[in-house]
């Protein structure tokens, strides 16, 4: 009898992502499984501890592949780093019991449970029947999720009083989205084939039933219980949470600093370009309340979508065989716009793995027809192309050559936002914004993300403020000093700037990996660029770094830089 033979790493992380899969059906959603449409994930307790024992188990069989000859070789080896460092991080929010107080504006097992019908399969009366058995299964799904949290009450592991509140006013809107008692499941299902109409129609009104229940029990149980806890984190929870998203082990407070020093910087360019569009302006923001009412606009919800699918198709007729080399399928990506009721940043989702569902980017609308051009330009650079468009969808393409997990479920958050916020320097670098109202919005775009870095650890860290700082310099941060100095360092709206601090408040450490991540991204070009000299190619360098799957910033400057 021959002797089986263990599997190499890339066998193992794929074999992970089949058994995730199984566990967890909205995951093979987005990455095209037909089987997983009719079903939802148990978001209960027990659940949780299936997926984590899961990672545990793989681990198991890791320790095993690395000792194989040939694990050792780069393709292999960059995909047992990334599987090792994601699962030794989610499992650490997992033994904390953070999935046991997950509320807030976003991300939470419920947005979850609702986005996922937006990229399930509606073109045939068969993808309408997996539908409308999905439908059927969001009580459960919501009911587990219910438990979860009632444990979290009961081991007085609480969310933030304020990400409860706002998340309360989300469900409320989902269970009535005209305002005439018509919720979001049943809007959705509208648009089924009247053969299933009566069976879409009472599922629907099912989910919306659960939705209501939902939200009955967190206003009027959940939020009364955690009256008085605090909003912040503090810093081991943080620290943890920043493990997550970055891939790292970061040192807060030289990050902390970071941000200061990349806040001062963009000030000072913000300022030279602000006076060409308003001289004499008090500040940068004054120019762009001025590009508000009088710069140029794009009228209308159809015609903004419209608009912005022209400036992702024009991106990609100018980078490809400039600056990237694409293939047929990746230069494909669609404009659309966002279901009310979430929250207010815009957002792509991937490609699913066949390619049948495009790349898409997404705009909340926030109630608004009328939309300023120099904040869409350089946003759409990073939601569409060449940022999270040509990055996710690339992984994708070249995920037969990679593992099926480095091209999907091992996304490191930091890694792929690192890279939106690069493409967005880069297009300024290749001179796509020489107009100063879209080159303004860009700079401004950058200073959110120095902001996002200074205010998300500095709130739920309680830093000080520095002595150099124009606001409230030597005091401690708070969630309201947070919202003043974001919303002081903006051209967001008021609404766009609360539902951005609940979100940091929400999801804490995911914000500073934009502009942690873009220095994670210019570091390794730098270095390779050092590396090679006058032969260095960038073309060659962005497909060799797009092409390598995703990476945790500890591992990713060494490997960009080898490139």
């Amino acid at each position: 009898m021959s002797e089986t033979k263990s599997p190499l790493p890339r066998e193992v992380a794929d074999a992970y992502v089949d058994e995730l899969i199984a566990l967890d059906p909205v995951t093979g959603t987005y990455l095209g499984v037909q089987d997983s449409s009719r079903r939802l994930p148990d978001l209960s307790p027990a659940g949780q501890e299936a997926v984590a024992d899961l990672a545990r188990r793989t681990l198991a069989r890791l320790d095993e592949a690395e000792r194989r000859p040939g694990a050792d070789r780069d393709i292999e080896r960059r995909c047992a780093r990334l599987l090792r460092e994601r699962l030794s991080a989610e499992l650490a929010v997992h033994e904390a019991d953070e999935g046991l107080r997950a509320v807030g504006n976003m991300a939470t097992p419920a947005h979850s449970v609702r986005a996922v019908f937006t990229v399930t399969p509606a073109q045939t009366d068969e993808d309408w029947a997996a539908i409308a058995e999905r439908l059927r299964g969001v009580p459960a799904a919501l009911a587990g999720y219910r438990e979860s949290l009632a444990l979290g009450l009961e081991r007085k592991l609480y969310a933030g009083p304020r990400p409860t509140a706002t998340f309360v006013g989300q469900l409320t809107e989902w269970a009535d989205t005209d305002g005439e008692g018509t919720g979001w499941f049943e809007v959705f299902a509208s648009d089924g084939p009247e053969a299933l109409r009566a069976e879409l129609d009472e599922a629907a009104r099912a989910a919306t039933g659960a939705l209501v229940e939902l939200r009955d029990w967190i206003r009027e149980v959940y939020a009364p219980a955690i009256e008085g806890a605090p909003n912040t984190v503090g810093r081991e929870r943080y620290a943890r949470w920043a493990r997550y998203f970055n891939g790292t082990d970061l040192d807060l407070d030289e990050a902390y600093a970071y941000g200061w020093a990349e806040y001062h910087r963009l000030l000072a360019e913000m300022k030279l370009e602000a006076e060409k569009i308003l001289p004499g302006a008090e500040t940068p923001w004054v120019a762009l309340a001025h590009l508000d009412e009088h710069g140029k606009h794009i009228e209308g919800v159809d015609e903004v979508r419209d608009w912005l699918q022209g400036l992702m198709d024009q991106a990609i007729d100018a980078l490809d065989g400039t600056h990237f080399e694409l293939a047929e399928r990746v230069r494909k990506v669609e404009s659309r716009i966002a279901p009310p009721g979430g929250a207010a940043a815009p957002y792509y989702t991937a490609p699913s793995e066949d390619f049948s569902r495009p790349g898409c980017t997404w705009l909340p609308t926030m109630g608004q027809t009328r939309f300023p051009v120099y904040d869409l330009v350089s946003t759409w650079y990073h939601e569409g192309v060449p940022g999270h468009h040509l990055q996710l969808a690339q992984w994708v393409h070249v995920s037969k050559s990679l593992s099926r997990y480095q091209a999907s479920v091992g996304m490191v958050s930091a890694n792929a936002e690192g890279w939106a916020l690069y493409a967005e320097r880069l297009m300024d670098e290749l001179g796509f914004l020489t107009d100063a109202e879209q080159r303004l919005g860009y700079l401004d775009a950058q200073m959110m993300r120095a902001a996002r870095v200074i205010v998300d650890i500095g709130m739920h860290l309680e830093l000080e403020i520095p002595a150099d700082s124009p606001f409230h310099p030597g005091e401690r941060w708070t969630p309201e000093l947070a919202q003043e100095f974001f919303g002081a360092h903006s051209s967001r709206p008021a609404d766009f700037v609360e539902s951005e601090l609940t979100r940091y408040l929400t999801i804490p450490g995911q914000a500073i990996g934009y502009k942690i991540g873009e220095r994670a991204w210019l570091l390794g070009r730098e270095k390779a660029r050092e590396r090679h000299g006058e032969a260095f190619d960038l073309k060659a360098w962005h497909m060799a770094a797009l092409s390598q799957g995703s990476l945790g910033l500890d591992d990713l400057v060494e490997e960009l830089s080898a490139l």
